[in-house]
């Protein structure tokens, strides 16, 4: 199979997060109380505070921009970013009813970001960075547009064996079809999972003070059933894979899953175990 190029990535990129925006903004509530913890250890991690002007890489359907602009007030701003249109559709809306007038949202890519050096005072990102094709190339993009001193603060997936919130459908999906080894070197989910990587890639574009830590959590689901649920709303790899089962396979593999994730069950219901990567740089004085 011939490897699909940058811009070809990013187009088929664009149309998968496009597709599952309806569902994210769906789940939208229920992913902000869950991941609530990450949104504010990002904004600590990249010193926000009143009067800031903020990036936010990947904001999808707003998160952590939205709590970005409540931190900075009128006097800060917020711009995120994101390939998809309808996922960036959703964020407006919320900051609408939120009544956020310091925060604005538009397309854009990474790798080629359309601001001027030295734009803003930190940049965050929740889950985009893995994604990136050509990430040292975002690095530079995204020290660019630093002002000498401002914070980056990532969060990307850490280890497979430590997400069973991710893997636990791949598993069963191998049961009925050939699923590849991910390409460590690929864009993807686990793309930036070993220790190390993204910070090394900081250091080559010229951060300092690299912190990194792995950050150990749950995802907290009623039942299996609200589990898969959500991710037939949300995860489009795992659309993209579904769609290759009969509908026979389609119902034995839901059940299967459903099943599997009996195996986290609590007294309160399903407590999913994740594991982060977080990464915070400075753009030296």
């Amino acid at each position: 199979m011939t490897a699909l190029s940058p811009e070809q990535f990013i187009d088929s990129q664009r149309q998968d997060w496009n597709r599952v925006a309806g569902g994210w903004e769906k789940w939208d509530r229920f992913f902000d109380e869950q991941m609530s913890f990450l949104n504010h250890r990002l904004i600590a991690d990249a010193r926000l505070r009143t009067g800031l002007r903020v990036l936010d890489l990947g904001s999808g359907t707003g998160y952590p921009a939205l709590l970005a602009a409540q931190t900075v007030g009128p006097g800060g701003s917020v711009l995120g970013i994101d390939l998809a249109e309808r996922m960036l559709e959703a964020a407006r809306r919320k900051a609408l009813s939120l009544r956020l007038s310091n925060v604005s949202f538009q397309t854009g890519d990474v790798t080629t970001l359309p601001f001027e050096g030295a734009s803003f005072d930190a940049v965050t990102s929740r889950f985009c960075l893995m994604f990136v094709p050509e990430i040292p190339k975002a690095a530079v993009e995204i020290a660019r547009v630093l002002k000498p001193g401002g914070w980056l603060s990532a969060a990307v997936w850490s280890a497979p064996e430590k997400n069973a919130y991710l893997t636990t459908p791949l598993a069963v999906l191998k049961q009925f079809i050939e699923v590849p080894p991910p390409d460590p070197t690929a864009p993807g989910i686990f793309r930036l999972a070993k220790a190390g990587d993204l910070a090394k890639m900081l250091h080559d574009a010229g951060f300092s003070g690299v912190v990194e830590e792995e950050y150990l959590a749950e995802v907290r689901f009623p039942s299996g059933e609200e589990y898969y649920e959500s991710l037939m709303d949300i995860a489009a790899p795992i659309q993209n894979l579904f769609v290759r089962l009969s509908g026979q396979q389609k119902s034995d593999a839901r059940n299967r899953i459903v099943g599997s994730i009996g195996q986290f069950r609590r007294t309160d219901g399903i407590a999913l175990p994740i594991a982060v990567r977080m990464v915070a740089a400075r753009k030296p004085l």
